[in-house]
């Protein structure tokens, strides 16, 4: 039935991923070692062209003499011809090649590869940020919808724009629609103060200045080959006009404190200029706070520090404690029966967690960082146990993701929130990715609404972050095939090793490019790829070789 709806162009792709689901439900155990013994096949490689890989093998056994291996006999018939449908190997494994390229673009330059990286607030207006990333590799650019709003996008997605196309180097857009996944609430922002803090040794000498960038309100941030511990925005045209390299900028801090800031050097940036300073005492500065100059023969310069964001609350998690989540996210709320004195506190706004969940549960938070078991439940809050958690303590901040991969939790399968982002994603993205897909249900929601809109070229990445979605993956990609939009498939290993179980994840990412090699459908492997290479300049053993399985 799947067959006869699938469109043409991936109507070859449809039918090997059936021949591959065949070969894969019979035992073929007995015969692996033998065909691999004489030469003939590797069962475990024909992915791409299953027809075509065992008639040649039945050919090469009919031609070798061989009564038969194992007992099986040999036959002279040929597989069965598809009536205008070329299942050869040139053609099928050309088809994988013409699908990523139709999802990713082309590869330029004889890579081998396509580098996606996820990008947020730090490159919207940052030339010089996209400009390196795109030097460096990379071919497409994700933007998570859970995060940001219409303008932000809209000020990335024409950085990237700009920087691509004075690079000549293509670069994709894709969005991932939020989906219907948990995640906590937000807490009530911290106070508006930055903490500046020079480098010290074991006996508590200073052993380097803190690096201060200052900046004139709204000019954007420091040239990307600087990296300054903490940025001052400052309202006053003037005293950066007038202010030089050596001069001292003094100020009280937050607690009264008298600091000063050294002026290193000057650099010229798009919105105009930037000075780097360094601090050599702890201050805390906040919004309003005075800087002055003093010079002899010059009037005082003046200039007030602005914008300073309020600071990330989170609470500490330890194993042992105990964690409220609570629908209400208003600052007074009283304590129901669940409710345990001296718990910590956050909220969820879905309503999914509180009509679901069951004591003994267990769940996860922050991509599976802290781990608990529900104790109790009520209509308005759920009470849980912390079980794993750092030596330390875990923070968990704001819109941290919730998973509890033994619920029976029904979610839908577009969110009212993602149907809105839609639109803008058609209209600006080249790619759009669906989170949380468990059912065919929601493939044929996601393509009626696409049908609506006439969105028949926006590529579709399915992420498969559940058990479900990985269980009903064949069937998935089947139901998509019945478009014509270019599709490929996301592996997001973060939610999946939590969903499935870590020890679980090897096993179901080889799978899952199994089957999208027998789709002939490009896989893009996410979370955690060279995170220690982002995050200290350096990456894990298990890094390298992680990135070097994603050329396949």
């Amino acid at each position: 039935m799947y067959i006869l709806l699938i469109v043409r162009r991936y109507l070859a792709s449809a039918t090997n991923l059936l021949h591959y689901l065949a070969l894969k439900n019979l035992d073929t155990e007995q015969i692996k070692e033998e065909l691999s013994f004489l030469g003939l096949l590797n069962i475990e490689t024909v992915n791409t062209h299953v027809v075509s890989s065992l008639s040649i093998c039945n050919k090469m056994l009919i031609s070798s003499g061989s009564d038969s291996v194992l007992g099986v006999e040999k036959s002279s018939e040929d597989f069965p011809a598809h009536q205008n449908m070329d299942l050869g190997m040139t053609s099928l494994v050309q088809k994988a090649f013409n699908n990523r390229d139709l999802l990713l673009g082309k590869l330029q330059s004889q890579k081998m590869t396509h580098i996606m990286v996820t990008v947020g607030e730090e490159a919207a207006e940052n030339n010089a940020h996209v400009t390196d990333l795109i030097n460096s590799g990379t071919t497409s650019f994700r933007i998570n919808c859970a995060h940001g709003n219409p303008e932000l996008w809209s000020m990335i997605i024409s950085t990237v724009r700009r920087c691509s196309h004075l690079l000549e180097k293509p670069c994709r857009i894709l969005m991932d629609l939020a989906g219907p996944k948990l995640r906590t609430g937000r807490l009530k922002d911290g106070p508006c103060v930055v903490k500046i803090s020079p480098k010290r040794n074991a006996f508590g000498g200073v052993i380097s200045g803190a690096q201060v960038w200052l900046t004139l309100q709204g000019a954007g941030p420091p040239p990307a080959h600087l990296s300054p511990d903490v940025v001052l925005q400052v309202d006053g045209p003037e005293f950066f006009n007038k202010l030089e390299v050596d001069d001292s900028v003094k100020f009280y801090d937050a607690r009264g404190q008298r600091r000063s800031l050294k002026i290193l050097s000057k650099y010229h940036v798009f919105s105009g200029a930037g000075f780097m300073a360094e601090c050599s005492k702890t201050a805390y500065v906040e919004s309003g706070t005075s800087l002055y100059v003093k010079a002899k023969g010059r009037k005082s310069l003046v200039g007030f520090v602005v914008d300073v964001p309020p600071a990330s609350q989170y609470v500490r998690l330890r194993v042992g404690d105990l964690l409220v989540i609570s629908r209400d996210s208003s600052d007074e709320q009283e304590l129901s029966p669940c409710s345990a004195i001296g718990a910590h506190k956050i909220t969820c706004p879905s309503g999914y967690l509180f009509d679901s969940v069951k004591p003994g549960d267990p769940i996860a938070f922050d991509d599976g960082k802290i781990w608990g078991v529900i104790k109790g439940t009520s209509i308005s809050e759920v009470v849980v146990t912390i079980t794993h958690a750092g030596p330390k303590g875990t923070k968990l901040g704001s819109e941290k993701s919730i998973n509890i991969p033994k619920s029976d939790i029904r979610y839908e399968g577009l969110t009212s929130k993602d149907l809105m982002d839609l639109n803008f994603v058609a209209a600006h993205a080249d790619m759009v990715g669906i989170s949380f897909i468990r059912d065919v249900g929601d493939i044929v929601v996601l393509y009626q609404e696409l049908g609506k809109r006439n969105f028949l070229k926006l590529g579709i990445v399915l992420k498969i972050e559940t058990e479900g979605g990985f269980e009903k993956l064949p069937l998935l990609i089947l139901e998509a095939m019945k478009s014509p939009n270019p599709l490929g498939v996301m592996i997001a290993r973060g939610d999946l090793a939590v969903e499935c179980g870590w020890e679980k994840l090897g096993v179901i990412q080889e799978e899952i490019m199994s089957i999208c090699s027998a789709a002939h459908l490009p896989v893009i492997l996410a979370t955690q790829v060279l995170e220690s290479l982002v995050k200290n300049g350096v990456p894990s053993r298990a890094e390298i070789t992680d990135a070097f399985n994603g050329r396949r």
